[in-house]
């Protein structure tokens, strides 16, 4: 075996899923609200980072739970860069949220409380219905992450030194898109159990999204960095981006078609996009798989 083929052998990611390791670095002296000095921003952006680590780990669990059972030699093969990569998402967003806690905001609590209710969703229903949320969540990761490759300007206001990690994540989310999907209808193919679990998982997203930002925007209020805000105000500068949020609806609602399929929207120049800016932050490392 020639050493190039000796390590394609042993490489955990493809050419299209490739698995890189960042090890980002928080320095402490990131601000405590780091998206333009907004809260809400700042802590709905941390809130959904709260919940990565755990539910990465679940996502990893659903599609291990028929990795061995996979016809296709090249979906196999897809699910191991999947797990590769959704692994150092775990990594980097622990990284990031025990900055955050250190600087007083409960990320941790939020940690806690997806790693117990998941673990009982996990205990209470079928791998089938698992491995459907997971193509759920990975839905609607899918449509943030593609929204901001589009519109990288919607966080010009982030600090610089968190750019990477939301780029990097956001590449990668669109990069192992379909794979979850793709196991699911291998393995399982049941259109109501895909349907009734967005809408599930949904009004459960929904729901405990805007909890957890309330509860850090709470906690952000003690803290003797802040300032005083108006929820009003910062409600107003959401609402400017009204007509990203139709065309999000317009995607999300593509899922419920009998045809769907994630690889239907053609997102490659979008990566191609974000990797080149990614690039341009992170240098060479933007471009290093293993």
């Amino acid at each position: 075996m020639t050493a190039a083929a000796h390590q394609n052998a042993k490489r955990i990611g493809t050419d299209a899923i490739p698995v890189r390791r960042m090890d980002f670095e928080f320095d402490d002296n990131i601000p405590l609200f780091w998206f333009a000095g907004d809260p809400l921003r700042t802590m709905i952006l941390t809130a959904m980072s709260g919940t990565f680590p755990e539910g990465e780990r679940m996502f990893m669990r659903s599609v291990r739970h028929f990795q061995k059972a996979l016809r296709d030699p090249e979906l196999r093969q897809r699910v191991k860069a999947f797990i590769g990569q959704e692994a150092h998402h775990g990594k980097e967003h622990e990284a990031f949220n025990t900055m955050m806690t250190r600087k007083g905001i409960p990320v941790d609590k939020i940690d806690n409380f997806t790693r117990i209710g998941l673990g009982r969703q996990e205990e209470i229903y079928s791998p089938e219905r698992i491995l459907a949320k997971t193509c759920a969540l990975e839905h609607f990761t899918a449509l943030f992450a593609e929204t901001l490759l589009a519109h990288p300007e919607l966080i010009d206001g982030v600090d610089k030194r968190l750019q990477p990690l939301w780029i990097w994540h956001a590449i990668e989310e669109s990069e192992h898109k379909a794979v979850a999907f793709d196991v699911y209808q291998e393995q399982v193919g049941d259109y109501w159990t895909r349907v009734s679990e967005m809408m599930v998982t949904t009004v459960l997203f929904t729901f405990f999204s805007t909890m957890h930002t309330m509860q850090l925007l709470h906690a952000s209020r003690h803290q003797p960095r802040a300032r005083k805000w108006s929820l009003g105000q910062r409600l107003k500068g959401l609402w400017q981006h009204r007509d990203l949020a139709a065309e999000l609806g317009k995607h999300y609602l593509s899922y419920y078609r009998p045809d769907f399929h994630p690889s239907q929207k053609d997102s490659q120049q979008l990566r191609d996009k974000g990797l080149a800016l990614l690039t341009r932050l992170v240098g060479d490392k933007a471009n290093t798989s293993i």
